[in-house]
């Protein structure tokens, strides 16, 4: 259905543009209908900017992102329109979403607009309102309200709803549950677990693994731009292969011990050069004679894929 084929995106930083600064780096990944696969990685790793070029937000300076074998960056007049009409997403913060001078369910007069004005006021009622309870609002609490008179998540919900109005076929959730109270987010959760029987595929963009987890069977591990680890959701959290990725399970607070020592800094800036593997600078096994040079995804067994060089190694 989607697929990203070494995809980067490089943003000029400085005073005078003199700078690079890659935020995405060579990433290909594929995701069929009905998969859900979750794209993992602290804050600053690529994740929201893979979102937005593949709703076509930001654009693509290589590599290219094809969506039922069609080309997104060539779309254009109606067959961009029909893409917007199966492919739509919605990020973290959803006060940007909205424009403060108008009521927030503007986005839904918007939508009927421009793809259903064919349909009467009483059946556009039903099906609104449908949406609404299904992410669990009810209407006549939330309808022509302004976006300061709602909370985050329930602006949140709203763009799930509209989501929900246009029937889309694959869903960009970017954090989606992360200003949610925890009642609230279980719902959601479960919610696109039911959408994704009806065919829905999800990226599912979050930095917590415990939520990766539990909606996908597919994870992508992104650090700096790069992919050091994607495969099967069980094998991938049962068997982490990458040193990123063992860090981060262990960083995974338990009731049962203490934490165990893991790496504080979190943020270490880059000093390695181009050759070298992203992961250089925090890797326990950098000292080693290993010849790790810009590791390539290697497939360690079955449906799980890695990065490193020492994937084998303790």
């Amino acid at each position: 259905m989607l697929e990203l084929d070494k995809v980067s995106k490089v943003y000029k930083t400085g005073a005078f543009g003199g700078n690079k600064l890659v935020a995405v780096n060579n990433v290909s990944f594929s995701l069929e209908e009905g998969e859900v696969a979750s794209l993992i990685g602290e804050s600053g790793s690529g994740k929201s900017t893979i979102g937005k070029m593949i709703l076509r937000l930001i654009s693509i300076d290589s590599g290219t992102i094809k969506y039922n074998g069609k080309n997104i960056d060539t779309l254009k007049g109606n067959d961009l329109k029909e893409y917007y009409r199966n492919v739509q997403g919605v990020f973290q913060d959803p006060f940007s979403s909205y424009n403060p001078i108008f009521k927030a369910d503007r986005i839904f007069r918007i939508i009927r607009e421009e793809f259903f004005p064919d349909i009467d006021q009483k059946e556009w009622q039903k099906k609104l309102e449908k949406a609404l309870y299904d992410v669990g609002l009810n209407p006549g609490d939330v309808l022509n309200k302004f976006p300061h008179q709602l909370s985050g998540g329930q602006l949140q919900r709203f763009l799930i709803a509209r989501a929900l109005l246009l029937d889309v076929d694959f869903l960009v959730a970017d954090e989606i549950i992360s200003m949610l109270d925890a009642s609230t987010r279980i719902d959601v959760l479960n919610l696109l677990g039911e959408l994704k029987k009806k065919g829905l595929s999800v990226l599912f963009i979050t930095h917590d693994l415990s939520l990766g987890y539990y909606i996908s069977e597919k994870a992508i591990i992104l650090y700096r731009g790069c992919v050091l680890e994607s495969g099967v959701t069980d094998k991938i959290f049962k068997n982490p292969l990458h040193p990123y990725t063992r860090m981060l399970m262990a960083s995974v607070p338990r009731l049962d011990k203490k934490w165990e020592k893991v790496e504080l800094e979190l943020k270490a800036k880059q000093t390695g050069t181009e050759n070298k593997c992203v992961y250089y600078d925090r890797c326990p096994f950098k000292n080693k004679d290993s010849g790790c040079n810009n590791p390539q995804m290697v497939e360690a067994e079955e449906e799980h894929y890695v990065a490193c060089c020492h994937y084998g190694e303790v």
